[in-house]
């Protein structure tokens, strides 16, 4: 399936699910990630959900990395150029939801992509190769480009992997892994 069709499709199916649905579903994504052996490192980047778009509560994720004292970042957009700022999130870090529904930190203390080790990826699809489908702005390729090559790509999602993702170009930055309610996905790059 092009990446047209699965942004349709998810959408819709994103559409259906129910706010306890969405938080049930996301606190499963939250312990899945749990096992894994990317406790060890100091900057995470999670991106806040966009409420209208139905997309996963990072909040459990959150409140998991802020327990182990980590530095948590989050994401600043640049609509002009599509790339994004990376803002530490601290007690006194103001968030503001812009035009697109997007909560965002109003200023705060940047952090460069060369600093952030793990990455929680927002997306509407992923296929069994580790590609994924955004909304189709580039924001997240732009910032994965820029990031070390040791840095873990995690893409978080509530449904299963597709088998194939058609269209896929070059700048199109593939996952490391893919957590999903009832599965882990692992891909090699």
């Amino acid at each position: 399936m092009n990446k047209k069709a699965l942004r349709e499709k998810y959408k819709k199916l994103r559409s259906q699910l129910s706010q306890e649905e969405i938080d049930n579903l996301s606190m499963d994504i939250a312990n899945r990630l749990l096992p894994l052996s990317i406790w060890d490192k100091s900057y995470y980047h999670v991106f806040l959900p966009i409420s209208r778009q139905k997309e996963i509560n990072t909040e459990f994720i959150m409140h998991v990395l802020h327990g182990k004292d980590k530095h948590v970042l989050v994401p600043k957009s640049n609509f002009d150029d599509h790339t994004l700022d990376h803002i530490l999130l601290t007690d006194s870090t103001k968030l503001k939801v812009n035009s697109w529904g997007i909560p965002e930190p109003v200023d705060g203390i940047a952090i460069t992509e060369d600093k952030i080790e793990v990455v929680f990826i927002p997306l509407l699809a992923f296929d069994q190769n580790g590609n994924r489908v955004g909304y189709g702005k580039g924001f997240y390729d732009n910032f994965l480009a820029k990031c070390n090559p040791e840095t873990i790509k995690i893409g978080l999602s509530f449904f299963a992997a597709e088998e194939e993702i058609n269209g896929i170009i070059p700048s199109d930055i593939r996952l490391d892994l893919c957590v999903t309610p009832l599965e882990t996905y692992y891909f090699k790059n």
